[in-house]
């Protein structure tokens, strides 16, 4: 078993020492790993998980003055409403009371049991009958000399800590989320106020063609597709309205309101929305031991540890102190006095022999389940990885993409100025001018959902670093 646990402490230890870059390519830092190699045995024995404690200050999860980023006073807002209210972390934080009364509970099994009770009775003897009042006291307690029952007390206490990591990990799932639909609300509304634009304009077209039609300037063909891309417009413009209804109700329901309220939901001017923090273009992979769901991993392993212990311990003889001390007198007044006292001390050492195989076959199950815990540890490693590397990798791309695009649309402004000179001179119709306002928005559209998607990129870096930014 500490052969597999110094596996799994390797693994934490190397990735420790390697950085994310950009491209998504983890590269040694400092430390090259012939040297890494040669500390890694001396790091396993000084190794210890730290231990997890609950704060009363939420707000330390979620890292509040990340989110001033944004510079912007709705959204967070946003995120301390659902600090306060959201459902699921009042759940969390339920979840870890009721783990902490399950370590009192264990712990309780290392001490003495005393119980006392109150018996009355009325009996007969040699023809002789008379009432008497009995107060039984009895003691117990389990020697825990292999130290069994302090072992299932901090297996216990594992998982109160990775309750503890859960409601971290939630508080910052939760945030994220607040900020990827209010982000995605405010872009809903940049692009609602450029479909209209586009809808007032293929009306305006349609208008044209209609008039042009009747003249025979132009073919019924023209006017039908005139009249077929005015309807889609209509027809997007309101699939964009109902995606930002339901974006609206989800974040209602994420800072704990009822959607019967989104209509009072204020947000920003999509135009004032900008993010002012930096992203690095590598991060020392250090970030991940960090993370709740890598540190939680740890302490479940832990856990399984502790539980192939425990079954080796069951194994073992059970150590039973005991004590009786009896009161019994036949007036109330005079029971305790040691005239009618019984007592008693005593153990009894009790080794198991045969149980049908249940000791070695719950071994076993430990012991595998100790194993699937080292696979899930692994696995949160590699993913912790590929998540964070996966976020360095959109913000890179996205900021690239949205760089290109902005020469389009700067390309594209200069087109429509170009436009608008020849139809001031009178060299071309409405009907191309509307038209090259309307690939202007288009490109604005590309522009501005671009822009936003960055920002949603740089909300999933915060959760794949756990806050920690």
């Amino acid at each position: 078993m500490k052969k597999i646990l110094s596996l799994a402490i390797l693994v934490s230890l190397t990735v420790s020492n390697t950085v994310f870059a950009v491209n998504g390519n983890a590269v040694l830092n400092a430390s090259t790993e012939e040297n890494i190699q040669k500390n890694i045995y001396k790091d396993i024995k000084k190794h210890k998980s730290e231990k997890v404690k609950p704060t009363k200050n939420k707000y330390e999860y979620v890292n509040m003055a990340w989110w001033a980023n944004f510079n912007d006073e709705y959204l967070n807002d946003y995120i301390i409403r659902a600090v306060e209210n959201n459902k699921d972390l009042k759940m969390a934080t339920l979840t870890i009371d009721e783990y902490y009364q399950n370590v009192r509970m264990q712990r309780a099994s290392e001490l003495p049991a005393i119980a006392a009770g109150f018996v009355p009775g009325y009996g007969g003897f040699n023809g002789r009958s008379q009432g008497s009042f009995g107060l039984p006291i009895i003691a117990s307690y389990e020697l825990d000399l292999f130290g069994k029952n302090h072992n299932k007390t901090t297996g216990v206490r594992k998982l109160y800590e990775a309750s503890i990591l859960d409601e971290q990990a939630a508080y910052i799932s939760i945030a994220a989320a607040v900020g990827t639909v209010y982000v995605s609300v405010v872009k809903l509304d940049a692009l609602i106020d450029m479909q209209e634009e586009i809808v007032k304009l293929r009306k305006e077209i349609a208008e044209i063609m209609t008039i042009s039609n009747n003249e025979g300037i132009v073919s019924t063909s023209d006017l039908v597709k005139a009249n077929k891309a005015y309807i889609a417009g209509t027809s997007d413009l309101v699939e964009l309205k109902k995606e930002r209804t339901k974006l609206l109700n989800q974040l209602a329901v994420l800072v704990g309101d009822s959607p019967n309220n989104i209509e009072e939901y204020k947000r920003t001017d999509y135009k004032t929305l900008v993010f002012s923090g930096n992203i690095p273009e590598e991060v020392s992979s250090e970030v991940i031991m960090n993370r709740p769901d890598y540190k939680k991993a740890e302490k479940l392993l832990e856990k399984a540890g502790i539980d192939v212990r425990i079954a080796r311990k069951e194994m073992l003889p059970k150590i039973n102190l005991g004590g009786l001390m009896f009161f019994n007198n036949k007036y109330l007044d005079s029971l305790f006095t040691t005239k009618g006292m019984l007592w008693g001390v005593g153990g009894g050492l009790m080794q198991p022999l045969f149980q049908g195989f249940a000791l070695t076959a719950n071994l076993k199950a430990k012991k595998i389940a100790y194993e699937r815990s080292l696979r899930n540890y692994e696995k949160v490693n590699l993913t912790s990885m590929q998540e964070v590397n996966d976020s360095l990798v959109s913000v890179n791309m996205d900021r690239e993409k949205l760089a290109k695009q902005k020469n389009i649309q700067a390309l594209e402004k200069k087109d429509f100025k170009l436009t608008q000179e020849k139809y001031k001179e009178g060299i071309i119709a409405k009907l191309d001018l509307d038209q090259q306002q309307e690939n202007l928005l288009n490109v604005q559209k590309m522009v501005y959902n671009t822009e936003f998607d960055c920002m949603v990129d740089y909300i999933n870096f915060y959760k794949a670093i756990a806050a920690q930014a």
